[in-house]
């Protein structure tokens, strides 16, 4: 297992969408909309739509740089093929308009994960915040600014940006640059056990599973974890498990993130 045994921890990355951003009750949420606005996609319960909708997204991602058409087409074809599910064909523009709609549920229903936001907060009193993130910069970038965390969080590594993306231990190599930080006194806290843990570890950087919902762990690495921001204690004791701060407070570096228009 990665430890960061005996250096003091200095720099804490996060993920964004399901460990900052609530990415998926988001989705779910405005799926229901569009859900109680079609028929065809009522002939289906919600959660059936929504996993396919997250598989589909899941399997179009790459996190590597692409045109503006080339996402809004993407998303098209999610919104066709979840059509298809529900035994409705349709057409490009129909696939488009519907794409466009869920997009305005998605803005207006988002939301952060319950207790993220403090707990980023009181992190950032103590160490060096920063994010290692799959998808647009953009897209990303307006989500911290949502969350009333852009100011806070430096560096932001987004991989469309990079055009590497995890769980590759390049951009991770590239955060640990930017941030000033050294592996060793590093962790890494996101949900998706092969993009957070696993290529956390690949970089030499202690990974921090934020298993939100209790799922059992794909492989057998151990792995510290914690389930929830609330209360802040017990998932700040976790960050510092496996380092010289374990019951000790955080060590704050003389190198503080900028501020940053908005």
């Amino acid at each position: 297992m990665v430890s960061a045994r005996p250096h003091e921890l200095r720099l804490v990355l996060f993920d964004m969408d399901d460990t900052l951003f609530d990415h998926s009750l988001t989705c779910r949420a405005a799926l229901e909309q569009l859900r109680r606005e079609e028929k065809p996609l009522a002939s289906r319960p919600l959660d059936e739509l929504w996993r396919e909708y997250l598989r589909l997204l899941e399997s179009q991602s790459s996190g590597i740089a692409a045109s503006p058409a080339t996402y809004a087409n993407l998303r098209a074809e999610r919104f066709r093929l979840l059509g298809d599910r529900c035994g409705w064909t349709m057409g490009p523009k129909i696939a488009r308009e519907l794409s466009a709609r869920y997009r305005d549920h998605y803005q207006r229903l988002r939301r952060p994960v319950p207790g993220a936001v403090p707990f980023v907060r009181r992190v950032a009193a103590r160490v060096r915040v920063g994010m290692v993130t799959n998808n647009e910069y953009r897209e990303q970038e307006e989500k911290l600014e949502f969350l009333g965390l852009r100011d806070l969080v430096d560096p932001l590594v987004v991989s469309a940006r990079e055009n590497v993306a995890k769980p590759d231990p390049r951009i991770y190599r590239i955060a640990l640059e930017r941030g000033k930080g050294r592996a060793a006194e590093t962790v890494m806290v996101g949900d998706s056990w092969r993009n957070d843990v696993l290529g956390a570890r690949s970089a030499g950087i202690r990974p921090v599973w934020f298993n939100r919902f209790g799922i059992e762990p794909p492989t057998r690495h151990q792995v510290d974890e914690f389930r929830s921001y609330r209360p802040t204690g017990p998932a700040e004791a976790v960050l510092r498990h496996g380092s010289s701060l374990a019951g000790r407070p955080f060590h704050r570096t003389a190198s503080r993130p900028s501020s940053r228009p908005r």
